[in-house]
């Protein structure tokens, strides 16, 4: 990744800067979806230079990155953020830094409350219908390995576009858990519609973005 783009989000009293990374990334995301180079594969790369270093878990700068600063100018993320121009400042595009490290910046899945009761209900039905034990027994047996629904990373709320487009009137508004790995050297490789590193097939691990 050679070449970034810098957005600062800014807050003020009547606009939280939670509810501006929401809308800000939502944004991004659909963006990214837009120009996509493949299936859920995007030539974007998204960082969070303040990662866990500000009093907001993810502080208040988004940055992209693309290998071709034309890439960049193809996305035109001004357009994106018209609506929110009050309350962000983009940089114009310029050349990563010579000096910098790398990291990967990776979506975590963690499970919701219901599902983890949902999935601890059909595990305990299978295990009950094969040993012959009762509901209870295999239920209460389950509970000492049951996971916890507790995760401290910072997260995102976004709305699944697919979710909306099926069900409009059913909930598409999920956490996106970002977690960030911090890597020797730089790394090509895959990164998905939110920006983020995936793991490509083959590969052993993931990609990187310049961390500065």
């Amino acid at each position: 990744m050679k070449f970034y783009q810098e957005i600062t989000l800014l807050p003020d009293a009547d606009i939280s800067l939670g509810f501006l990374w929401q809308n800000v990334f939502q944004q991004v995301h659909i963006a990214l979806v837009e120009h996509k180079v493949d299936t859920n594969q995007s030539a974007v790369a998204v960082g969070f230079p303040d990662y866990r270093q500000a009093q907001f878990p993810l502080g208040s700068k988004l940055r992209l990155f693309a290998k071709e600063q034309a890439t960049l100018e193809k996305i035109a993320i001004n357009q994106w953020l018209a609506r929110l121009k009050d309350y962000v400042h983009i940089k114009g595009i310029k050349p990563v830094p010579s000096d910098v490290t790398y990291v990967s910046f990776v979506r975590k899945q963690v499970k919701s409350p219901e599902r983890i009761e949902r999935d601890m209900q059909q595990k305990s039905a299978l295990w009950a219908a094969k040993s012959g034990k009762s509901l209870a027994e295999c239920l209460i047996e389950l509970e000492k390995s049951k996971p916890t629904d507790l995760c401290r990373l910072p997260f995102i709320y976004l709305h699944s576009q697919q979710t909306k487009q099926r069900s409009p009137d059913k909930n598409s508004k999920f956490p996106l858990f970002i977690e960030m790995h911090p890597q020797s050297a730089s790394l090509d490789g895959v990164f998905d519609c939110y920006g983020l590193s995936a793991k490509a097939s083959g590969k052993p691990a993931f990609a990187t973005v310049p961390h500065f």
